[in-house]
């Protein structure tokens, strides 16, 4: 079992990181693995929706299927996969701070299948991917606003 967390202060209200998240078609923007993402259920967004990804994994082309398990706007919001090569469970919250918001994600996974390449090798791979992926959100929702990123 692999367990990953890491978080990110984003200068945008909680809402605005909340719609933007949740929409599967954005995934794409902040998530370097993403080649598609796209809505699968008639529901609307929500707990109980369903969403289908298209992407690369450690060199290898993936598809998933997944389902909102949390949804709470502005302050939570997790799924799991239904298919694909790994087992996850994914959870974003979202604290609010004085014109900022912690964003905070959790993963639980677990190989699918007989794994090719050694946990560690794939939590250390997932966790780079998780803090870049988290780098770009900051960095696309910041601009978005044409607001000035503060000195770190």
């Amino acid at each position: 079992m692999i367990n990953l967390s890491s978080s990110i202060l984003i200068h945008r209200p909680a809402a605005t990181i909340f719609n933007f998240i949740t929409v599967p078609a954005n995934d794409f923007e902040w998530q370097y693995g993403t080649l598609g993402s796209s809505p699968t259920s008639a529901v609307p967004p929500g707990l109980g929706a369903t969403f289908q990804t298209i992407g690369h994994l450690m060199g290898r082309r993936t598809q998933g299927t997944y389902e909102v398990t949390q949804y709470e706007a502005s302050r939570r919001y997790g799924f799991r996969s239904l298919s694909g090569p790994l087992h996850l469970d994914t959870m974003f919250t979202l604290e609010t701070g004085t014109g900022r918001t912690r964003v905070t994600v959790t993963t639980q996974a677990a190989s699918g299948t007989s794994p090719q390449h050694s946990d560690r090798q794939m939590q250390r791979y997932m966790s780079r991917q998780l803090r870049e992926d988290l780098a770009l959100l900051k960095q696309v929702l910041e601009a978005r606003s044409g607001a000035s990123q503060p000195p770190i």
